[in-house]
């Protein structure tokens, strides 16, 4: 098959939530089909490292965008039922492109890797299309609305309403939609469209992230993630306040290093704080992640699979978690990871990891065990497959009916 994909982040280099689901997709699909990708780039930098994707795919077309200029995109649909987000994500140059391909080029399936860049191919006709929402970014925002003070608050909760909106006539304009897991699938099922879905789940390069031998410090904690994305921010500033403290009162020794890009000058500040350190950009996070005696991920806000869970599972780490994010991953507490809901729990889980080496040992052979057996790229794609399979199937069932009534 032809395939255009189209996605909100130029998938390459696979080093961001974003970017890892459809890089999978795309090397994927490549392996037995032509595969066309569009996409934006955000900065020259973005654009010089996403030529990498070529061998991965049969082509790509991307559009340098301008952070300033997509603002004010933003800007322009704040009175209108555009949600912001889909200004923020849209060019000029790549609707126009993606349009000549559909012109001068026979696709025999297109696929949207998140629901802000399916507006380049909403209103097309006569080729099966797939929606992968991935999250159902409308409910994070929803979410933000409930951490963020006035006015921001405000507008987080609007932009929610207009998404989810956009969300709904969005998944009706599809012939299949996707999602990550099986809460957020339940999310879209709860729209009601009529449009059939299915769910898939993100997978973890385990053998990249995968155990060491070399010793762990076990007064070490580490955060692992992204420290310009809000959840991850509000985490960190919540656990540094409310359980920190008093894994320290317990455990004097002990030591958070909070490692994660593009740090905000408010988390850079939790450097100051006894025991915590702040690292920034790191060329590689499998060192700070396997000296740790545990990796924590106290998240208030989580849609989706957290891939940084699965990494440290797959890496041998023990995990503690908030229940929301464990929600994300096909594994279960106690057995495969600790998740916890207030500070008590949190100091619990994480001292017992700490001073009961065994523990420590069950957890790591257990969290590695359950990504090998459930979230392992391969079987994901092949239930993407079987999706993909469906939907085709459908339409030529659908075409076998339209020429027997015209034979009639």
């Amino acid at each position: 098959m032809k395939i255009l994909y189209v996605c909100h982040r130029f998938p390459f280099p696979p080093n961001r939530g974003g970017k890892i689901r459809p890089f999978n997709q795309i090397r994927h699909l490549s392996q037995q089909h032509e595969v066309i990708v569009a996409s934006l780039a955000r900065s020259s930098g973005e654009a010089r490292d996403g030529e990498g994707i070529a061998p991965y795919c049969a082509g790509y077309e991307m559009r340098r965008v301008r952070d300033s200029i997509q603002a004010l995109r933003m800007v322009a649909r704040l009175p209108t039922p555009t949600p912001s987000s889909m200004g923020y994500f849209y060019s000029r140059k790549l609707a126009q492109r993606v349009r000549q391909l559909l012109d001068t080029e026979r696709f025999d399936l297109i696929i949207v890797h998140a629901s802000s860049v399916a507006q380049y191919v909403e209103h097309v006709r006569g080729v099966p299309k797939i929606l992968d929402f991935g999250d159902m970014d409308s409910q994070k925002w929803l979410e933000y609305a409930r951490y963020k003070p006035f006015p921001l608050s405000f507008g987080y909760r609007i932009e929610g309403i207009k998404l989810e909106r956009a969300e709904r006539r969005l998944a009706s304009r599809f012939d299949l939609c996707t999602a990550t897991t099986r809460a957020e699938w339940q999310t879209l099922e709860s729209y009601r469209t009529g449009v059939p879905s299915d769910w898939f789940p993100n997978g973890v390069d385990s053998d990249y992230f995968s155990p060491s031998d070399e010793p762990y410090d076990p007064d070490t904690i580490a955060f692992v993630g992204r420290m310009d994305y809000y959840p991850n921010q509000q985490c960190m500033f919540e656990f540094c306040e409310t359980t920190l403290p008093r894994l320290r009162e317990r455990r004097p020794g002990l030591k958070l290093v909070i490692v994660g890009a593009n740090p905000s000058a408010a988390v850079r500040r939790l450097g100051a704080i006894a025991g915590v350190s702040v690292t920034g950009s790191v060329p590689d996070v499998r060192p700070y992640l396997k000296r740790a005696a545990a990796m924590v991920a106290p998240l208030a806000i989580a849609r989706g699979t957290q891939n940084k869970i699965l990494e440290a599972m797959a890496s041998g780490v023990p995990v503690v978690t908030s229940r929301i994010a464990a929600g994300g991953v096909d594994a279960s507490s106690p057995e495969h990871f600790i998740a916890c809901s207030t500070p008590e729990e949190y100091v619990r889980a994480v001292l017992d990891i700490i001073e009961h080496p065994q523990e420590r040992r069950r957890l790591a052979a257990a969290g590695r065990g359950r990504v090998l057996s459930h979230h392992a790229w391969a079987k994901s794609m092949e239930r993407f497959d079987g999706i993909i399979e469906r939907l085709m199937a459908s339409g030529r069932r659908s075409n076998e009916a339209r020429v027997k009534v015209t034979a009639e």
